[in-house]
């Protein structure tokens, strides 16, 4: 048997302290994930965004590319992103919301001096270079803030299961138990006050 569901005064107080605890520790639960969920819708709207800024950025890169084709040859084209260097700019930092790391992607912007020639470029070339290039930072863009989301959707869970915890199971049980204790020690003092009364009557009656 639990020993703090002995009826005392010094259980009492310890049950008392404990729902109080908890009920302050759910109160807690409950803003941090009013807090994520808030940040999350926020994220969700933003990743929308980006990504119909995908969509029709590289739809026009794409037309631009095929543009490209026709005035430079396919042959050229090739060749010009054969030269593309592989990306080394990209670092990935963290920042903290409510306990949740979320990552920061830093990117350094590419320069944008060409890796061909001006002699035989054209418009197009140079349009669905820009264009690519504009769909890659976007691109990082989304994959940070799909994996921001990601991560708050799974603290707004772990977060949801212990507010639940504390609302379905510890406050009933911790309620249930100070009630106990109070009705226990109420019987206690009736009992006491009725046996006091019983003895001061015999005492009464002797003298």
């Amino acid at each position: 048997m639990n020993t703090n569901a002995f009826p005392t005064k010094g259980n009492l107080i310890l049950a008392k302290n404990s729902l109080a605890l908890a009920r302050q520790g759910y109160e807690l639960m409950d803003k941090k994930r009013n807090i994520l969920i808030r940040e999350l819708m926020n994220l969700i709207e933003e990743a929308k965004s980006i990504q119909t800024q995908i969509d029709s950025t590289f739809t026009e890169a794409y037309q631009a590319l095929q543009q490209a084709n026709i005035e430079a040859g396919i042959h050229y084209v090739q060749q010009i992103a054969q030269a593309v260097p592989v990306e080394n700019g990209v670092r990935i930092k963290t920042r903290s919301i409510m306990g949740t790391e979320i990552p920061l992607v830093e990117h350094e912007e590419e320069k944008k001096v060409p890796y061909y020639g001006f002699y035989n470029s054209s418009e197009s070339v140079d349009a669905a270079r820009e264009g690519f290039l504009k769909v890659k930072e976007l691109t990082l863009k989304l994959s940070m803030v799909e994996n921001s989301a990601y991560r708050l959707a799974m603290n707004i869970r772990k977060t949801q299961k212990r507010a639940n915890a504390l609302k379905n199971i510890t406050i009933p049980a911790y309620t249930v138990l100070v009630k106990d204790i109070t009705n226990a020690l109420d019987e206690k003092d009736r009992e006491e006050f009725t046996r006091l009364k019983v003895v001061k009557r015999i005492v009464g009656e002797k003298n």
